[in-house]
């Protein structure tokens, strides 16, 4: 004969909290979710990083790295006596995104010259462009400082009197 006196205690489980099936299919789908952002994220800026700067070999045998306009230095100096010219051209420069530095007033020159660090013909060819210069006033720094303070200003350009009659 059994003993029914006694009250029976059933065990429900264990005393922990058990999240239930929802719950835990939530959680999981959050974690997937902001794991699949991360990645995501991760590679864009990788991609961003590697497609802006590509590298070319000019026929002058030239390679440059090609940056964005915000990255290249650009120094503008006013090489004539006319007052306010090198402001105005720092200021067209810098509103087409070009890293243009202050305005300084540089040696005078007979005519405008723009000089490149190795890797930049690119962007003094770009400049002259922009601020309507023949692209034979383009030379290469080759270790000059035509103007103090710029020795790593990767664009220099010295305006001459043949711009001034232009701007």
């Amino acid at each position: 004969m059994s003993d029914d006196s006694q009250p029976q205690h059933q065990n429900p489980g264990g005393s922990h909290y058990q999240p239930s099936l929802g719950v835990v299919l939530i959680i999981l789908a959050l974690f997937v979710g902001a794991t699949f952002l991360m990645l995501r994220a991760t590679k864009s800026s990788t991609a961003s990083v590697t497609a802006t700067t590509t590298t070319t070999t000019t026929a002058a045998g030239d390679t440059s790295t090609t940056l964005p306009r915000n990255k290249v230095p650009v120094q503008v100096a006013n090489g004539t006596n006319v007052s306010g010219l090198a402001r105005s051209y720092t200021q067209q420069l810098e509103s087409l995104n070009w890293d243009a530095l202050p305005q300084v007033n540089g040696p005078k020159v007979s005519a405008t010259v723009i000089y490149y660090n190795p890797g930049f013909l690119w962007a003094a060819q770009e400049v002259a462009n922009e601020i309507k210069v023949s692209t034979s006033a383009i030379q290469p720094l080759n270790g000059l400082n035509p103007v103090s303070g710029s020795s790593g200003d990767d664009v220099i350009v010295i305006l001459g009197p043949d711009i001034a009659i232009k701007g």
